[in-house]
Formats: structure tokens, C-alpha cells, sequence
């Protein structure tokens, strides 16, 4: 049975893996939307930055959460993150599940829903709930469509629909994510850009760039991040190293359109 859910409705989580799928109906004016996750703690935050799980940072260190990429079935357009609940660490206490639209109001995405399927179901099953997401205002950029959150000793899935005026970048630093906005702004003349060790290999249709790890970065080095990035060869360093390579600034960069 499938639960049409309303705003801040909740059901209980049976299956020990769940994929939550956005869906959305594309067009010629309407936007780009991205699934991403954040990992929380009771108090709402991130432990670190590593508990962002989005188009450039798709899999969550412990393997628990994880993005699955885009999809298109005539006008429908997919994007999905997938959790395995018995891996997710006692001190996560909830996973949010996230829609942003490229700093473009929500009111342009037609016909918004969030599914939540079991993930160990084979193909064709159907979903255990759904909820129409709604934007409130309209000039919402980002919103928290639903959360997982701990429940005893089980998981339950919340509807929620809460949203952003400022993007993802508001709603990331909301829950503790170091955003540094700045060090996305490249210098005229100088050598790479911070980012370059962490650039694209080559062109992603859903968007989620695979990164290329710096040649001698240190095990604490964050990727750089990008919304969107431009996609470029990484540099391709000589025996002794690349003496113009420069280390990512810590903490998610967000670059504007």
C-alpha cells in the first residue's frame, strides 16, 4: 500500500535500505533540480562537512547514503538518493532530503513529488509513500522535502516541504556546513584555480562530477565544490609534482551562475 502523505505527516520504515526519488515534470522554462542529503545530529547540525551528500560530494565516507543520479522517462526527470539504514552511525539522528533549483524560485518546477520505495524491493514495485511538495511563497530555492529520522530502534519518514529563499547555500550553512563562497572566485593571472585538482574528469548528464583526488593532498583535504562547475582535464603532474598545484579551501564552495 502506498501513503499519500500531507505536510508533516509521518510513517514508519520497515525495509532496512529506502531510495527517495524527486520527480519533477521538465520543459523549455522550467529548472534543473538536484537531490542532495544532509546528516544530522539531535541538534540539527552536521558533524562535519563530510555529512553533505550532493552532486559533488555523492557518497557519504561510511557508504550509508548516496546519490544515484538523474533519469528521464518522457517528461518526467528523476533524481534519487538511496540510504542503507543499517549502516547509517547511531550518532546520525536524522537524514534530510534536499531539492534545489540553481538559486531559481521553486515556483518554475511543475508538479514536485518525493517517493520513498524500498530498496530492496525488485523492480517494479511501488512506492511506499509520496508527497507533493508545495513551495509555501514560491520564492523558495531550496527545500527540505522530507526527513528519515530515528524512532526507538526504527526509522520513520516524515513529509515536510520546508523551504529556502537563499539556495543551497543557506540551507547547508543552516545546518552547520562550512560554505566559503569566496574561494570559488578565480584570480586574474594566477596558476589553477583552488579547485582544479578536484574538477570533473570529463562531461556528467545528471551532474554529479566524480572527483579526481589531488596528487599529494593530505588525507584532511575537503573537495572543492562547485553549483555548477565547469568541466576541465585535471593537470597532469611531471615526476617531481606540479610545482603550481594548490590545495582546495575547506569547505563546500558554492560558485553562482
Amino acid at each position: 500500500m502506498t501513503h499519500a502523505m500531507q505536510k508533516g505527516s509521518n510513517i514508519p520504515v520497515a525495509p532496512v535500505a529506502v531510495r527517495a526519488v524527486l520527480r519533477w515534470t521538465g520543459g523549455p522554462e522550467v529548472p534543473d533540480v538536484d537531490a542532495s542529503a544532509l546528516l544530522v545530529g539531535p541538534d540539527g547540525r552536521v558533524r562535519s562537512d563530510e555529512d553533505f551528500v550532493f552532486y559533488n560530494q555523492p557518497r557519504h565516507p561510511s557508504g550509508a547514503v548516496w546519490r544515484l543520479g538523474k533519469k528521464q522517462v518522457g517528461d518526467a526527470i528523476t533524481d534519487a538518493v538511496q540510504a542503507d539504514l543499517r549502516t547509517v552511525t547511531p550518532s546520525v539522528d536524522r537524514i534530510l532530503v534536499v531539492a534545489s533549483a540553481e538559486d531559481v524560485p521553486f515556483q518554475r518546477v511543475r508538479d514536485l513529488r518525493i517517493l520513498l520505495y524500498d530498496a530492496t524491493a525488485t523492480g517494479g514495485a511501488e512506492p511506499l509513500a509520496y508527497f507533493d511538495v508545495r513551495p509555501e511563497t514560491g520564492a523558495e530555492t531550496a527545500l527540505i522535502c522530507g526527513e528519515l529520522y530515528r524512532r526507538g530502534d526504527g526509522w520513520k519518514f516524515r513529509a515536510l516541504g520546508e523551504g529556502y529563499s537563499d539556495g543551497l547555500v543557506g540551507l547547508a550553512t543552516d545546518h552547520g556546513i562550512s560554505v566559503d563562497e569566496n574561494a570559488a572566485e578565480p584570480d586574474a593571472g594566477a596558476g589553477p584555480a583552488a579547485g582544479t585538482a578536484a574538477t570533473p574528469a570529463g562531461p556528467n548528464s545528471d551532474r554529479t562530477a566524480a572527483m579526481a583526488p589531488p596528487t599529494q593532498a593530505p588525507p584532511a583535504a575537503q573537495p572543492a565544490y562547485g553549483y555548477p562547475q565547469a568541466v576541465s582535464p585535471a593537470p597532469v603532474p611531471g615526476p617531481g609534482g606540479d610545482p603550481s598545484f594548490r590545495l582546495p579551501a575547506q569547505g563546500p564552495q558554492f560558485i553562482r551562475r
